[in-house]
């Protein structure tokens, strides 16, 4: 049992924990690297200059940057469309910086927006753009705990029973459970277990199809943009009618039809948004024609008083009446112009309304569900997907707007990703979703247990390990194997042999280097491997987009992405894997050291999203003599041996 308030507290104190540790990093890292340093690493770019290109949906401000030695590119930058970043004169961390988001990435230029118009004297020459990070999501986080902490009903009592201070009204049979039925069944909380392969997104998009007849609000979620725009991908394809709300910039180019902003700009009324804005901009320019009522004029006299002074024709204690006037005409001027942003603003929101309440489902991400448009909805039915994978404060933000819940994911994948030490060892990367199905155990849960992507000897070390032996293989699928048109040499039919679908190849003279002082290793000798198997699969006609290199070091990853000179393999760390499939999988576990320390590769999650992305043929590259000190991966050194054999 534990009170609102007690619950509210624990996590405002790891919400802050986590909110500092991220901004000290990007602060830290701007004090301790000089701006030369972070360009060079690719985080920030210098001596720009901005543009203004207009406003677009919602009144956001455009601007162009490029270098001020023109032609010279920008490409090698870590800065991406959907990332926020400061602009300063040279000194990001001062006072006064505008901070915008990137939407669009050239050769040349950065083309980001602003909430509001950046100072055209202070982009036009020598700025500097520096990646940071995002506030609005930790906000957005304290906001909703403190809605739980100030209403005692919350839309819903949901808050009550995931605190574990109600008990759930659900009661139904799993024997004979139909997966679409669960909608209908579940009175408030359901817990969806979807191992790898089981196709958890696909009964999901079911789930939310069967729901659209019978449910009038309904929003689906997810941790990550990628995931939610996949949702509405899979239902746009279906014919239902999925509205996405989110920045447009970080959605998916092909998604973008579906998008709020997208459908506001295409409304028939949109037009005369647009109109009362340009209308609103240019007069503001007139603005600087009159003499703005600053503290130097107005000697403490209010709007109202200046104007009142004006009518009379007066001046006021040393300020001259003709100075009266013209603050007079500024005021005058300046209420116009807000009552133009206000009738815009209303006439938006109108459009807005009308266009959501045609919907058959929103989805957003967790936090985005936090948005302005959606503000005062209440949703029938919620979904949310890559449930395991988002904190329990984020989760949160859409839960307190609906009446049921179903989650959707796999606690023994990826946690959510946090990165304060203190937080995480209070239980802040503990997903909400973990939470509750180890406090409901089988009630309000059910686990999918039959997997479409792996062959069965590929599948059946996760099966035993992390499964309870419960998740099987699709008959269709259990002796899937590579098609390889060409013989394949001697030399290499031990690894690279289609009809053994898992191998470890032991590499014990690779050892591991680390990059300067930092925790991200590399090994050389693997990477060898990994490169020289890769061109093989190539040479012996495997589809290029179909082998993937996955290592659970970004160095390693880096290193063997400068090796291979083919943009169609792959290369990636585990944790952009998860949710996804090749045929081959290459996995580089890179560590090798005479101490037999094997770091964060003893979290079991990385090992099973690692193990369970290849459908036909996984080839595990390590130090035997390493790994092998650490039980779990003694064990699956056993089982390769013996399915291989």
């Amino acid at each position: 049992m534990i009170t609102r308030q007690e619950y509210v507290n624990k996590f405002n104190e790891l919400i802050s924990l986590e909110r500092k540790e991220e901004m000290n990093r990007h602060i830290e890292e701007i004090k301790r690297l000089s701006g030369k340093v972070r360009e060079k690493k690719g985080r920030a770019l210098l001596f720009m200059r901005g543009k203004l290109e207009g406003t677009t949906i919602g009144g956001r401000h455009i601007v162009k940057f490029t270098k001020m030695d023109n032609g010279v590119e920008i490409i090698d930058s870590e800065i991406n469309v959907g990332d926020l970043i400061i602009v300063s004169n040279g000194y990001p961390l001062k006072k006064g910086n505008f901070t915008g988001t990137v939407i669009e990435k050239s050769k040349y230029a950065l083309t980001v927006v602003f909430d509001k118009a950046p100072n055209k004297v202070f982009i036009s020459k020598n700025i500097r753009l520096d990646l940071y990070v995002n506030d609005t999501t930790f906000q957005m986080m304290l906001d909703t705990l403190n809605i739980i902490k100030n209403k005692a009903e919350v839309s819903t009592d949901l808050i009550e029973k995931i605190l574990g201070n109600e008990k759930l009204d659900n009661i139904f049979n799993y024997r004979n459970l139909n997966i679409l039925d669960i909608a209908d069944k579940v009175n408030d909380i359901f817990l969806l277990h979807g191992p790898p392969g089981t196709g958890k997104t696909s009964v999901c998009i079911d789930i939310l199809v069967d729901s659209v007849k019978k449910y009038e609000n309904i929003l689906a979620t997810a941790d990550s943009n990628t995931a939610v725009d996949n949702i509405v991908y899979r239902l746009a394809y279906k014919g239902i009618n999925v509205i996405r709300i989110g920045h447009p910039y970080r959605v998916n180019k092909v998604l973008r039809e579906h998008t709020l902003d997208y459908l506001l700009m295409d409304h028939k009324r949109y037009e005369e948004v647009k109109f009362l804005r340009d209308s609103a901009f240019k007069e503001l320019e007139l603005l600087e024609k009159f003499i703005y009522p600053s503290k130097k004029y107005t000697r403490g006299m209010s709007d109202d008083e200046i104007l009142k002074q004006a009518e009379h024709n007066k001046g006021t204690r040393g300020v001259s009446k003709e100075i009266i006037s013209n603050m007079a005409e500024y005021i005058n001027k300046r209420r116009e112009i807000d009552e133009i942003f206000d009738r815009a603003a209303k006439l938006e929101k109108d459009i807005i309304e009308e266009i959501l309440s045609k919907a058959d489902v929103i989805c957003t991400t967790n936090v985005g569900a936090g948005s302005k448009f959606i503000k005062d909805y209440e949703f029938d039915l919620l979904l949310m997907d890559e449930a395991s994978q988002a904190t329990e404060t984020s989760a949160l933000i859409p839960i307190i707007k609906s009446k049921k819940v179903i989650f959707a994911g796999d606690h023994k994948q990826l946690p959510p990703v946090v990165m304060n030490d203190l937080a995480a060892k209070k239980g802040y990367n503990i997903s909400m979703f973990e939470r509750l199905i180890e406090d409901f155990g089988n009630k309000n849960s059910y686990m999918l247990n039959l997997q479409y992507r792996m062959n069965e000897k590929i599948a059946g070390f996760s099966s035993e390990m992390f499964y309870d032996g419960k998740l099987k293989t699709a008959r269709k699928n259990k002796n899937r194997i590579l098609d390889v048109p060409r013989r394949i040499a001697k030399e290499y039919m031990y690894a690279l042999n289609p009809s053994k679908p898992i191998v470890f190849i032991n590499v014990d003279r690779g050892k591991e280097k680390r990059i300067g002082r930092g925790s991200s290793i590399y090994n050389e000798e693997e990477a060898k491997y990994v490169i020289d198997y890769v061109n093989k699969f190539i040479e012996y006609g495997i589809d290029e987009g179909q082998i993937g290199v996955i290592t659970p070091y970004k160095a390693q990853s880096e290193y063997i992405k400068e090796r291979i000179f083919n943009a169609n393999i792959e290369v990636d760390t585990v944790d952009s894997f998860q949710g996804r499939g090749k045929d081959v999988i290459i996995l580089s576990l890179v560590r090798s050291n005479d101490e037999k320390e094997i770091g964060f590769l003893k979290d079991y999650r990385r090992l099973n999203v690692s193990l369970t992305r290849a459908r036909k043929k996984l080839i595990i590259i390590g130090d035997k003599s390493t790994i092998e000190s650490e039980y779990l991966f003694k064990r699956l050194l056993d089982y390769c041996k013996r399915v291989y054999y």
